[in-house]
């Protein structure tokens, strides 16, 4: 399809495909946003009209069965990815479907299966991209020796604020639509493995401070999903990973990781509300700053690698269906670990071998 015009529809027009995947496929010359379903036809028609899409439809199978689709954009919660990401492939469409890629590994592992029955078409999952200026940077160090050894990567990641009972139960905290996918876990351990691989050992501690909220209808509903998690393991390339995962402690960095090996340490860390690398060697006297040059940066563009992998010019790296299950079985691991107080071994299954 390197020389064709590529139609797209989208399903869920959230906040990241509105501000994201909908401006961003629009400005890619020979990408047409053809039709777009959201959860009702009234707020699919206010999508339409505001991004100047032909067609506004009442439901995802409209997209789906749309025969002049060659691709689907899915921005919904985590619950529809599976359904429509299998039904999209089983029609003949790319997908490129927003994360958390599945309720859980069985439906994440039916996504990848449903992929290679159709190798002709690109299945992509929205990257986590909070550290994707510094990525290659980090890569190239630990690759380089820098840190020697793998000793530990530890991370505390919290939203910089107390616990705040008052506020309505949100989508992610709700488990029939987020499924296993506890905060924003998942997005710092899919970083954690770009950089060191994969863990083969998972313990968890976590509890609930807020015990219920109101959801929308204003009805009183319990809080089935932590608000405050430890995560341990093992990783593959030997060391160990903790990471802490929080939205009720406050006056704590809402970003701070660190790589700690044999020979040096890296930080990345929300210094004065931005990100930034440290590094330091262990015969150096304190950590400074690692400056990153603009050519070595990465930066989004997502919706750029999923047309350039339909049209043959590359090959999908963030983020593929193989490693969404990778980070999905880590999430199961950590619920089983939770609920059985054992220690979990990884990886889950042999799909991703």
């Amino acid at each position: 399809m390197s020389n064709e015009t590529i139609s797209v529809g989208i399903i869920g027009a959230g906040a990241n495909t509105t501000l994201l995947h909908i401006p961003n496929l629009q400005a890619i010359k020979g990408v047409e946003v053809v039709a777009v379903a959201n959860r009702t036809l009234k707020s699919s028609r206010k999508v339409a009209k505001t991004f100047g899409i032909p067609e506004p439809l009442s439901s995802w199978e409209d997209i789906i069965f749309h025969d002049k689709l060659d691709a689907v954009c899915i921005g919904t919660w985590p619950y529809m990815h599976a359904p429509m990401t299998i039904a999209a492939l089983e029609t003949g469409k790319h997908v490129l479907c927003e994360a958390r890629m599945a309720l859980n590994s069985s439906e994440a592992s039916e996504m990848l299966e449903a992929s290679r029955m159709n190798p002709n078409l690109i299945a992509q999952i929205v990257p986590a991209p909070l550290s994707n200026k510094f990525d290659p940077t980090v890569i190239q160090m630990i690759s380089d020796g820098f840190i020697g050894d793998l000793i530990a990567v530890d991370g505390r990641v919290t939203t910089g604020t107390f616990a705040q009972p008052d506020t309505p139960l949100h989508w992610r905290q709700d488990p029939t639509l987020s499924g296993n996918n506890i905060m924003n876990m998942g997005i710092w351990y899919e970083i954690i493995m770009r950089w060191l691989g994969p863990a083969t050992t998972v313990q968890a501690l976590a509890q609930t401070v807020v015990k219920y909220r109101k959801d929308g209808s204003g009805k009183r509903r319990a809080c089935a999903i932590p608000d405050h998690i430890e995560i341990m393991g093992s990783m593959a390339q030997g060391g160990q990973m903790r990471l802490s995962v929080s939205a009720v402690t406050g006056h704590l960095p809402m970003i701070d990781i660190h790589v700690c090996g044999t020979e040096g340490t890296l930080r990345l860390t929300d210094s004065g509300g931005e990100l930034q690398l440290f590094a330091g060697k262990a015969n150096s006297k304190q950590m400074k700053v690692v400056r990153v040059p603009k050519n070595k940066q990465n930066y989004w563009r997502v919706e750029e690698e999923f047309i350039n992998a339909i049209r043959g010019k590359e090959a999908v790296t963030h983020t593929d269906l193989a490693t969404g299950v990778q980070y999905m079985q880590w999430t199961d691991a950590v619920s089983t670990a939770l609920r059985t107080g054992e220690t979990i071994k990884l990886p889950l299954d042999a799909v991703v071998q």
